[in-house]
């Protein structure tokens, strides 16, 4: 069970509200654990797992991408792998990616991260060009399968005819609403 629960952009806040000698297992992403050891400093345990979009970018790929556009600036998710994020001009979670677009004066970006953000970013930013970073393989595999599953009809049955069903035993709410409560206390105090 975990103790706290965190978002990609709140993890640094809630780890460094954490005391320094409070022992960390960081999980499910070794990527996004990493990058919060490495931006706060603290020696976190990392649980082996990662989000197969995030790490399936290619430098190679990504590389020749930057020279077709030369003044493209790299955005990335803290999941992608350590060597994507040192190619990047710019990390962070989803929502600060697209801040980031948003706010900045250039007109193009390569997003590392699940390709459905490029929908909102250009909505949001006619005129500016996104391009997906290319995964190392020839599928479309920034493409999330498991996200893709969740779609606004199925969404839409489930309201109409709350259905299906899913309980769960009071006792595990409780104890599954704690880590949420903590986190949104934390980021609540820090302003997050």
């Amino acid at each position: 069970m975990s103790y706290i629960v965190c978002t990609s952009s709140n993890a640094i806040g809630i780890v460094e509200s954490l005391p320094k000698d409070q022992k960390i297992i960081f999980g499910p992403d070794k990527n996004l654990g990493a990058y919060v050891a490495k931006k706060t400093g603290r020696d976190l345990v990392l649980w082996n797992g990662a989000c197969m979009v995030h790490e399936i970018f290619s430098r190679e790929k990504i590389t020749r991408l930057k020279e077709r556009h030369p003044g493209a600036k790299l955005l990335a998710h803290p999941e992608c792998e350590e060597v994507i994020l040192k190619m990047a001009d710019y990390i962070g979670s989803t929502t600060g990616i697209l801040k980031y677009a948003t706010n900045h004066p250039d007109k193009e970006f390569i997003v590392a991260t699940e390709a459905g953000i490029i929908h909102q970013m250009e909505k949001e930013n006619p005129g500016k060009k996104f391009f997906p970073a290319p995964p190392n393989n020839n599928c479309a595999c920034n493409d999330c399968p498991h996200m893709k599953r969740n779609t606004l009809e199925k969404l839409y049955l489930c309201l109409k005819n709350e259905m299906p069903e899913i309980t769960v035993p009071q006792h595990i709410i409780e104890r599954a609403v704690k880590p949420i409560e903590r986190m949104l206390e934390i980021s609540a105090s820090l302003g997050l």
